[in-house]
């Protein structure tokens, strides 16, 4: 008689033994997706901005979204520049919209060029804004009839 040293069925595994969850997650898809969205937008955001946004006199585009209570600077036919209805020099212009408490980095300037104005003039007048720290500048249009 042998006596065998562990107690029942001599070295078999037992049957009723369930495998151990995997606690891995697999990230393969994921990344897939990922690089798909990132081809996505960077196909895309090209086409969001479109360099500098111009508004021609006549325009059948929608109207940007404007802050509260806008700073319009306008040039007339013969040259002479506004600010609101007020005129002033255009070497005071950066002056007299900080003393007016425009934030360059943060209010958006309306730019508005009479039809017949020089487009030099007007193009002078953004320049010295540009050059006074005022970055978000747009030029106002008539909406198309």
């Amino acid at each position: 008689m042998g006596v065998s040293s562990g107690g029942g069925g001599g070295g078999r595994r037992r049957r009723g033994r369930k495998k151990a969850v995997m606690s891995e997650i697999n990230i393969t898809p994921m990344v897939d997706v990922m690089l798909v969205l990132l081809i996505i937008f960077m196909v895309a955001a090209p086409m969001m901005t479109a360099g500098v946004p111009i508004d021609l006199p006549t325009s059948s585009a929608a109207a940007m979204p404007n802050q509260a209570d806008p700073v319009t600077v306008g040039v007339t036919p013969e040259g002479a520049v506004f600010i609101d209805e007020t005129p002033v020099q255009e070497a005071d212009l950066v002056a007299q919209l900080a003393a007016l408490g425009v934030d360059g980095a943060e209010d958006r300037i309306f730019l508005r060029g009479d039809t017949s104005a020089n487009y030099g003039a007007v193009m002078r007048v953004m320049g010295v804004l540009s050059a006074g720290g005022y970055s978000k500048i747009g030029l106002i249009t008539q909406p198309d009839q």
